[in-house]
């Protein structure tokens, strides 16, 4: 067990941070073995990092999505229709969802990301070149409960999932964020998502420790992020990134590795990790066709479509709540 301690302090009322996230940062950290959310990647410098990270060629989710909406846009239109409220989950910079308004031509247009300060920036600049779509930006933790407010339309709800981001979710959490989307739909609504497809693990390896070393600044960004919310002590020259598709869990895993025995503190607490010691900060899981299309049912999803690219790495499914 490693050794770790809190401590009492009036410091800690005196923080900006909201208490839950305070608690959850401080639990992780003090588990047996440390995690951290993959949420708290999502600050300024973690979002343009993520970014970079879409363009870099061992990263194959960003071009084979692309090309499977590329080919195969006028069946998905042809599936999904028209018109509704497409809800952005994780919407980032927006440009994904962008691409499908010339084509399904919605509504209201309802991004949501926990990064709220580059969402309002990207949705600000969407709005002019679309100025006759309603948009509404929400500032939301998706993996907390969560829910719509009154202002976006109830009728026809298309939840948009794109990228991998529902690996992110451990399988039994998975499956009760999807029962929360259907919960949100009426019959008219669905969802269109972006999963991930088990495949060679020297792929899967590759994608995660790029050459150019971004994703490595992407995971040690974290503890920079970590060191404002909690007013912690990181410094991220004693870290190392790591990543490697763990085959019997079907998940790629992320961890920071202690280059050395460090002590690490924040008001109200601290740990020593000693060298070798991982914080666990991220899971991607990867599906078959199959097993998601199971998960959606279970759900309460009705399957309707699935489409992929020509290697068959990357899968862009959509589902019907009726």
């Amino acid at each position: 067990m490693p050794e770790s301690n809190r401590l009492n302090s009036a410091a800690s009322a005196e923080r900006t941070t909201p208490v839950h996230i305070i608690h959850e940062l401080e639990t992780g950290l003090l588990a047996d073995a440390a995690h951290t959310s993959p949420k708290y990647f999502y600050d300024a410098v973690g979002s343009v990092l993520f970014e970079a990270i879409c363009v870099l060629p061992e990263y194959y989710p960003t071009r084979t999505e692309a090309e499977i909406f590329t080919t195969h846009m006028a069946d998905m239109t042809h599936v999904i229709g028209s018109g509704g409220s497409l809800i952005d989950l994780g919407a980032g910079n927006c440009a994904k969802a962008a691409r499908l308004f010339p084509v399904l031509h919605p509504n209201q247009y309802v991004p949501i990301d926990i990064s709220v300060h580059h969402l309002q920036d990207a949705v600000r600049r969407l709005q002019q070149r679309f100025p006759h779509i309603e948009m509404t930006a929400l500032g939301l933790d998706l993996s907390q409960d969560w829910q719509l407010p009154v202002e976006v339309r109830y009728d026809k709800r298309l939840f948009f999932y794109p990228g991998s981001s529902i690996g992110n979710f451990e399988p039994h959490q998975a499956l009760a964020f999807l029962r929360h989307l259907r919960a949100a739909c009426d019959d008219n609504g669905g969802i269109l998502i972006g999963v991930d497809l088990i495949k060679d693990k020297a792929l899967l390896d590759d994608a995660y420790a790029d050459t150019l070393g971004v994703t490595a600044a992407f995971n040690l960004n974290l503890l920079r992020h970590i060191n404002h919310l909690l007013h912690s002590d990181f410094d991220v020259r004693q870290w190392q990134h790591e990543a490697f598709f763990n085959t019997a869990k079907s998940r790629i895993e992320m961890h920071l590795r202690a280059r050395e025995n460090i002590h690490v503190s924040w008001p109200g607490g601290y740990r020593n990790f000693i060298k070798d010691e991982h914080i666990h900060t991220e899971n991607s899981y990867k599906y078959s066709i199959d097993s998601f299309v199971n998960l959606l049912t279970e759900a309460g999803f009705s399957y309707v479509s699935h489409w992929t690219d020509t290697n068959a790495w990357f899968a862009v499914i959509y589902a019907k709540a009726a």
